[in-house]
């Protein structure tokens, strides 16, 4: 079971045992902003100035707080927080009809009972410390707290300051452009261009000539000397998205400018010295490419002197809610709307769908359901689009669970190894690198030391 299903089970038991007529709970984000929100019985009675300052009181104190209203309305509204070692996580809003007596201090104990639960949704949806780095300009914040995203972050560091080429490859959508501009922010080469091409977008006839410049009169239509993007880029970085897609021959004198440092405009004889860091990057499988004939093998080590591989978004689910915190509050700001949050229906099928086309996808359905929920602070599930919507049917697997995810990949392993070796535990041992009796251990742990020898 999902976290936010716990969370959803979990208000349930208390709205059934604190009687109220009106029943909200809201966890918070690292930047306190309500990510979750599940509500019982009817709209608030209080108007909206009214649940703001009793709000705002219990925030503030940190402790639970109720007020009669005082105009007429036979109603008890409070607010409980829901604080940990001086962090807030949370809170619950509360009315009921007023009959002379307060909320008990039993009805108080089971709301904060709620706090474990709060904390850990909280906790899940992205920490501050998490964030990649802090990026210059305003550029778009590279999120995730998974394994995948904290290995990418070291990455970063340790080629930041280097001038030595840099391979991301990934899915579409996964980001490649933004770890390679994060590269170049926080790096010493920070103060020069970032020139970025597309090597799929431009026609092979002109991308020669965007790539090296030429001289006047080189072609029909030159009429004057041009610099090409890498001159451009001297002192800085120069980032070729699809590389995959570059012909052959200007692979050939990509590979020459990567081993000389030196271009050659189109119509010149003498050729000009370049400082530049080339980060490349590709969604195609480039060996493949090799095998076949469309890319040249010493290009590939050339540029792959530091790779960074960027997972698919659908084997890192866990950055899924930090990445819609951040993009609710983003777009949220940029159409001029109220923040807004997702019901827990909604949350579900956004966690259960696939992303094929990842964080790119992603942000497009975030801005669809701000869109299509107008000024409504919490997003219903009708309001996504159809492919999400019909992921409804699909199991939603305890897919954080890292240890039982490596028991799995362990058993499927060694049974296929034994497999391949016809079972002979020795020959199989010595192969994946594991002694005798490790091997034996680890196939009396999965069941497996039934198997013939």
């Amino acid at each position: 079971m999902s976290r936010p299903e716990i969370m959803s089970k979990i208000f349930e038991v208390i709205s059934e045992a604190v009687q109220t007529d009106c029943f909200q709970l809201v966890a918070l984000d690292y930047r306190q902003q309500p990510f979750f929100s599940q509500s019982k019985g009817c709209q608030p009675a209080a108007d909206e100035q009214e649940i703001e300052n009793v709000i705002n009181r219990a925030l503030n104190s940190g402790e639970p707080v109720v007020s009669r209203l005082d105009h007429g309305q036979n109603m008890l509204i409070a607010c409980h927080p829901y604080f940990s070692r001086g962090k807030l996580y949370g809170y619950a809003y509360l009315e009921k009809t007023d009959k002379g007596s307060s909320f008990t201090q039993q009805e108080m104990e089971i709301l904060s009972s709620a706090l474990p639960a709060v904390r850990l949704l909280s906790e899940e949806a992205g920490p501050a410390e998490e964030i990649l780095v802090e990026p210059e300009k305003s550029e778009p914040e590279f999120l995730g707290i998974s394994q995948a995203c904290r290995l990418i972050r070291e990455l970063i560091d340790k080629v930041k300051d280097v001038d030595s080429p840099v391979l991301i490859s990934g899915e579409s959508g996964t980001g490649k452009e933004l770890v390679a501009r994060l590269i170049h922010q926080s790096g010493r080469r920070r103060r020069g261009q970032f020139v970025a091409i597309n090597c799929s977008a431009i026609p092979d006839s002109l991308l020669e000539s965007e790539l090296f410049g030429y001289a006047r009169g080189s072609f029909t239509g030159a009429l004057r000397d041009k610099a090409g993007l890498m001159e451009e880029a001297n002192g800085g970085t120069f980032f070729l998205d699809e590389i995959g897609d570059l012909n052959l021959p200007l692979q050939a004198k990509l590979l020459r400018v990567l081993q000389e440092k030196e271009i050659r405009r189109l119509g010149e004889n003498r050729s000009r010295r370049i400082d530049v860091r080339f980060i490349s990057a590709t969604n195609r499988q480039l060996e493949a490419e090799i095998n076949a004939g469309r890319f040249r093998q010493d290009l590939y080590y050339r540029l792959k002197i530091m790779a960074i591989d960027i997972p698919p978004l659908r084997r890192r689910p866990e950055d899924i809610l930090a990445l819609i915190s951040h993009f609710l509050d983003l777009y949220a700001k940029e159409m001029n709307k109220p923040r807004a949050f997702y019901s827990p229906e909604a949350l579900e099928l956004l966690l259960k769908y696939d992303w094929q086309g990842n964080v790119r996808e992603l942000q497009n359905e975030i801005q669809r359901s701000l869109i299509m929920a107008g000024g409504e602070k919490v997003i219903r599930s009708d309001w996504l689009s159809a492919p999400v919507r019909n992921a409804r049917d699909r199991m939603l697997a305890d897919r954080w669970d890292y240890s039982q995810a490596k028991a799995e990949f362990e058993k499927k392993f060694l049974g296929e190894a034994l497999r391949h070796f016809n079972y002979h535990r020795a020959r199989t041992a010595a192969a994946i690198g594991l002694t005798r009796q490790g091997l034996f251990r680890l196939l009396k742990k999965h069941g497996l030391n039934q198997v013939k020898d």
